[in-house]
This record gives structure tokens, sequence and C-alpha cells, in this order.
């Protein structure tokens, strides 16, 4: 379900002091969900939903020369459109000879004569009867060239040209660059700041960080759960406050780690 417009239509109230007003920007944020919905249906879920482990290798290749070509279009990568595409790496759950193959993709996009369309025809071939693939590889460009907050028009050029190829409608782009806007106004609002606390906490509990992949996400809540789960200690000769507090840290674990698997569509 989409609901980026009522989150910023209320919260564009809310500043404004007047509850009326909040009212009204939660009804136009409504309207705005509703429209966007029917549009983006090939869109599917949001991101976090989506299984992006299973994406196919030919749609990795493209996506990491595409994102190349992109960041290198207006002069110069950034260091922030850099961080963008190894966070995607670890969301994609690649390994380490798969981050080194998406790097030298990610270089490779960065040549001037870089085939686009061919490349972006090829992708069509690979995902013809999959539009909602289609629409997950607009939006993991899209994010990466928001990386920078300001798309430069060079950026704008080639997010076109893969529109055009992919054929979705400049409205249709419009809508997810303002879905994707609104998300990261959320995350610095201060709900978007607790949010991310909660993530924070989550990797600490389970002593990894948001550059750890998958599966060193996966290794390290089995052993944290192997090595406090009550049932070890039930029977023994720890006492009932040693089991209590196995319990309790048990469930703080998977707390942690479902959030995360939410997050990062862990499998």
């Amino acid at each position: 379900m989409t609901y980026w417009g009522k989150v910023v239509g209320t919260l564009a109230g809310i500043a404004t002091g007047r509850p009326l007003l909040a009212l009204f920007g939660l009804i136009l944020g409504h309207q705005f969900d509703r429209g966007f919905a029917d549009k983006f249906t090939k869109f599917g879920p949001d991101v976090s939903n989506q299984r992006l482990e299973r994406v196919s290798p030919v749609f990795v290749r493209i996506l990491f020369e595409t994102m190349g070509h992109i960041a290198k279009s207006d002069g110069r990568v950034s260091e922030d459109e850099i961080r963008a595409a190894r966070a995607l790496m670890h969301r994609l759950g690649l390994g380490p000879v798969e981050i080194r193959k998406a790097i030298r993709w990610f270089e490779s996009g960065k040549q001037p004569d870089y085939p686009l369309q061919a490349r972006m025809r090829e992708l069509k071939g690979q995902v013809a009867r999959k539009q909602d693939a289609r629409g997950l590889f607009l939006r993991l460009l899209m994010e990466v060239a928001l990386a920078n907050s300001t798309v430069h028009p060079s950026e704008r050029a080639i997010l076109w040209i893969v529109c055009t190829e992919l054929d979705v409608g400049r409205v249709e782009l419009a809508q997810l660059e303002a879905m994707l806007r609104a998300q990261r106004g959320f995350r610095r609002s201060a709900a978007g700041s607790v949010d991310t606390q909660r993530v924070d906490a989550a990797y600490r509990t389970l002593g990894v960080d948001r550059s750890s992949s998958n599966d060193e996400i996966k290794k390290a809540y089995r052993r944290l759960i192997n090595k406090s789960h009550p049932d070890k200690l039930a029977g023994g000769e720890h006492d009932a406050a040693a089991v209590s507090e196995a319990g309790r840290r048990t469930r703080e674990v998977r707390r942690a780690y479902e959030l995360l698997k939410t997050r990062r569509s862990i499998r």
C-alpha cells in the first residue's frame, strides 16, 4: 500500500500549526496515493518487500552498468553515489565475488560510449512479462540518482531514455521521484529519526553494522540465538534469574533480526 502522500501532506499541515490544514493535507495526500497506486501497480510493493536477492544476473549487471553511467554523466562520481551503490550491493545480498563484478560493471558503465539503449533493450527482453521488474529497475536507479539530492539534467536525460525503452511515462517517473523524495524527507524528520535509531539498535543487538552482508547478519543471529536460548540453561546449575535473562535476551535478538530481515529482504 502506498501511503507517502498522506505522510507528507499531514506533516506539511502540522508544520503550519493549524489542525485543519493538517487534515486538509491528509486528504490531499490520500488522493495522491490513490492516483499513484492506480498508475504504479506495475512497480509492485515497496522495495523492502521485494525479493531483491532473486533478481537475475542480467538484471544486476545492467543495473550497475546503468548506475555507473548515470553517476558519471555530470562529470564526476560523488561519494554519496558510491555509498548508495555499495549499499545496494548489500541489499541485493551480493557476496565478495559478486561485489567485485558489480564494481567492474559500474566502472564499465562510466565509459562515454556505453551502449545504453542496447542494454535497455536487452533488459526488456529479459523481463518482457515482468512489469514489476522494470519498475524495480527504475526505482533503484532513481534512488542512486537522488543520492546527491539534486538530479543533474544529464542524469534526467539518461533516466528518460531508460523510461522510454521500458515503456514508462513522464507522469509515472515524476510520481516515483516524488515518492522517493517523500521517503527521504520522512527519514530526516523526527519520526524518521526514531525509526533510524530502531534500525541502528537492531544492528548493535546483533553485533553487526550496515555494511554487513545478509549472510553475515544471518550468521550473527544464529550464533546469538544458539548462545542465549534459555533451553540451554534450564535444568542445569543456573538459577531462575539467569534463565529469565536468557529468555529476555533471546526475544531481543529475535526482534532485532526480524526488523533487519524486513528492511533488507533477508531470505
